[in-house]
């Protein structure tokens, strides 16, 4: 029978905080219990065992040592998880699509983070939606009463000017006129600089604007702090199912209303969702039983503290013997990030775009012993390492895109970092 432990978030936030400074730790939160896709809550910590790759360069800790060897990082990780039938917690890198289709990426990486990482925790506790907690592996480390929180800063140093991104997207519209492809998501990279503790940022971001499919991880010299609204991919049993999202507006307090109306009758965010909804059936075809591809939800309208978001559900239902990494293989990346058709979308993001995206758009989730597993999109999403911050953010640009539009959604979907620059958060 697993342990209960006390819990309030004075606690939660002491002990992650205590966690990060002996190793490896990560935190995947639902934090908005009312909303429809919230699930439980997970805090996993001291691995013992793990897995890393830096494209094919592949890196294995069991058994008190660590093994390092070259070869297709999927393969790996099949191989790791099917012999840790256990829980497993961490992250796909964007990246790994080359790994998938015969793509490349050879833009500048802004950090050095791994393109995949997964964890076995030694220490596993559950948190539910109802707030009760349950300590599922390991035994919880002594927690000092005393706020540990160190505070943190951030200020903006670097990012794309609106005429450099407008005329990127205007060089895709060409494309889409030409038919290399009718959706692409283009990105850019906001970088920052940033001191301080990284789980205190975390925090900020969750208290200016709560998500269901929150994530902080720290692992080695890399901390994660991701307010991600959107679902990449889940299985319960026979059941799969994605909820991509397309179609975003802001949810100023003036415009609260007129907002929700505009994106409900919006032409163009339901055919920009739409092709991102084919696109996800096409994925799960490739591995779902046959006839049981179907959009469940379509065009739902999810709010959020800063904007209001289009959102729909495509689901299937596989057979029970399908391998999990297979199942992930054939759906990933996310469509909602790529665009449409895929290959030829990620082709043109890899010459568009000056960055490595790197863990941005890729996913970070658990799998379950019982093969149930959960993954967000990697969205909304603070990479830090030392004293650098890079937060990308992107949209879905097609033939009839507005230029200074989609330029000032993206600067609305950075709402969650840029709201705290030049601020200072110290300790209560």
């Amino acid at each position: 029978m697993p342990q209960t432990m006390k819990n309030n978030s004075r606690y939660i936030s002491n002990l992650i905080h205590s966690l990060k400074e002996a190793g490896d730790v990560i935190f995947l939160e639902s934090q908005m219990p009312e909303h429809p896709a919230s699930t439980k809550s997970f805090i996993a910590a001291k691995p013992s065992a793990y897995i890393k790759a830096y494209g094919d360069k592949v890196v294995i800790y069991e058994d008190g040592s660590e093994k390092k060897f070259k070869t297709n990082p999927w393969e790996a990780l099949k191989k790791f998880k099917n012999k840790h039938a256990d829980w497993m917690f961490g992250y796909f890198g964007y990246d790994l699509k080359n790994y998938i289709e015969d793509l490349q990426s050879d833009n500048e990486s802004l950090n050095q983070a791994a393109d995949l990482f997964f964890m076995v925790p030694g220490l596993l506790i559950e948190i539910d939606t109802k707030n009760q907690t349950r300590i599922l592996k390991g035994n919880v480390p002594s927690v000092n009463s005393e706020n540990k929180a160190v505070g943190y800063r951030v200020k903006l140093k670097h990012r794309i000017e609106e005429p450099a991104y407008t005329k990127l997207l205007k060089k895709a519209q060409q494309d889409i006129y030409e038919g290399e492809y009718y959706e692409i998501n283009l990105s850019h990279p906001l970088e920052f600089t940033f001191t301080g503790n990284s789980f205190d940022l975390y925090e900020a971001m969750r208290a200016a604007g709560p998500v269901p499919f929150g994530g902080y991880a720290s692992i080695g010299d890399i901390s994660i702090c991701c307010a991600s609204p959107e679902r990449f991919l889940a299985r319960d049993g026979s059941k799969v199912w994605s909820q991509p999202i397309k179609g975003t507006v802001s949810r100023d307090d003036n415009t609260h209303t007129n907002g929700l109306e505009v994106l409900r009758s919006s032409d163009k965010e339901k055919a920009e969702n739409l092709m991102i909804v084919d696109l996800v059936r096409n994925d799960l075809s490739k591995i779902a039983k046959k006839n049981t591809v179907k959009v469940s939800n379509l065009f739902e309208i999810q709010s959020f503290e800063t904007v209001h978001q289009m959102v729909s559900t495509v689901e299937c239902e596989v057979d029970n013997t399908i391998d999990n990494i297979d199942l992930i293989k054939a759906c990933f990346p996310m469509g909602s990030m790529t665009g449409a058709p895929k290959i030829a979308s990620m082709q043109a993001i890899e010459k568009y775009e000056d960055y490595k995206r790197g863990i941005y758009s890729g996913a970070l989730g658990y799998f379950k012993p019982n093969n149930d597993f959960d993954f967000n999109v990697l969205i909304r999403t603070a990479i830090i390492e030392e004293q650098k911050l890079v937060y990308p953010v992107g949209g879905a640009i097609t033939s009839d895109s507005d230029p200074k539009a989609e330029w000032e959604e993206t600067l609305i979907k950075a709402r969650a970092i840029t709201n705290l620059l030049d601020h200072s958060k110290k300790p209560e």
